[in-house]
C-alpha cells in the first residue's frame, strides 16, 4: 500500500524482532530486517504465507552505510544486543558497550540527521512524523544477573535521555521500551513470550506512549518514570545545546 509506513528493525532475527516484523506485517507496513547475520530471514504468517520482507545486513561501526536506506524509513526501532552473562574481559566490556550501547546512538543520531535532511529537501512532505523505538530494557534500572549487560543497557538510556533532548521534536519522536524478560535466545527462561511483548508494545504506541513498558515487575513502573524525569531535568538544567 502506498500510504503504509516503512518500519526497519535491527535484531530482526532474535525473537523480538521477528515478533515485531510479524506485528507490524499484520498493520500493512513495509518491513526491513536489519541484522548481522549473512542468512536471509523467512517469515510466514498464520496461514503458512510468506511475509514480504527486505534483508538487509549491517556491521556494528558501520552504521553510516545504512545512511541511504533509512531514507526510505518512516519507523526505526534499534532492538539488536548481545548478553555476555558473566563475562568481564577486556572483550567483553568493548562488546557489550560497542552493541548494546553505542552502535545505537550512533544509529540514532545517524537517523536524526537523515530526518532532518530528508525535511529540508522537501519541507512541505505529507509524510508522518519520522520515529525511533529504542530497546534499553529492564536492565537500565534493575538487575540482570549480567553486569556488563546491566552497564552498557545503563549507558544507552542515559545518552538517549541526553540526546533526545535536542532529537525529539516535530520531525523525529523517540520511543523508549523497557522490556521485563521475555523468552529469546539472550534469555531462554524470559517469563514472557515474545509475541506478547510485541503486541503491548504497539498497543501501548497507538496509545501516544513514549515511555513503553512491558514487565511483570511492578517496581519497573514506578522507578522507571522517575528516573526518566530524574535525568530529564538533570541533563536539562546542567548542560545546553550545540551552538
Amino acid at each position: 500500500m502506498a500510504n503504509s509506513p516503512c518500519v526497519a528493525i535491527t535484531g530482526a532475527s532474535g525473537a523480538l524482532g521477528q515478533a515485531l516484523l510479524l506485528r507490524w506485517h499484520q498493520r500493512g507496513a513495509r518491513l526491513i530486517g536489519l541484522s548481522c547475520g549473512p542468512r536471509d530471514l523467512l517469515l510466514r504468517d498464520e496461514s503458512g504465507q510468506a511475509i514480504p520482507l527486505r534483508n538487509e545486513t549491517w556491521c556494528v561501526g558501520d552504521e553510516d552505510r545504512l545512511r541511504p536506506l533509512l531514507a526510505e524509513v518512516d519507523i526505526l526501532v534499534l532492538n539488536h544486543g548481545i548478553n555476555v552473562y558473566g563475562g568481564r574481559s577486556l572483550e567483553a566490556c568493548q562488546r557489550s558497550l560497542e552493541v548494546n550501547a553505542l552502535s545505537s546512538w550512533r544509529l540514532l543520531e545517524l537517523y536524526a540527521a537523515v530526518v532532518a535532511e530528508r525535511q529540508a529537501a522537501d519541507p512541505a512532505s505529507a509524510r508522518p512524523q519520522a520515529e525511533v523505538w529504542i530497546n534499553t530494557s529492564e536492565a537500565e534500572i534493575q538487575p540482570a544477573l549480567s553486569p556488563l549487560y546491566e552497564l552498557s543497557k545503563r549507558l544507552l538510556g542515559q545518552l538517549v535521555s541526553l540526546r533526545a533532548l535536542d532529537l525529539a521534536g516535530p520531525q523525529l519522536r523517540i520511543r523508549r521500551l523497557v522490556l521485563g524478560p521475555f523468552r529469546s535466545a539472550l534469555n531462554p527462561v524470559g517469563v514472557m513470550g515474545a509475541g506478547f511483548v510485541a503486541g503491548q508494545i504497539l498497543r501501548q504506541a497507538d496509545l501516544g506512549c513514549n515511555l513503553i513498558i512491558v514487565t511483570p515487575n511492578p517496581l519497573t513502573f514506578v522507578l522507571m518514570p522517575m528516573a526518566t524525569l530524574g535525568r530529564w531535568l538533570y541533563f536539562r538544567l546542567l548542560t545546553r545545546p550545540s551552538a
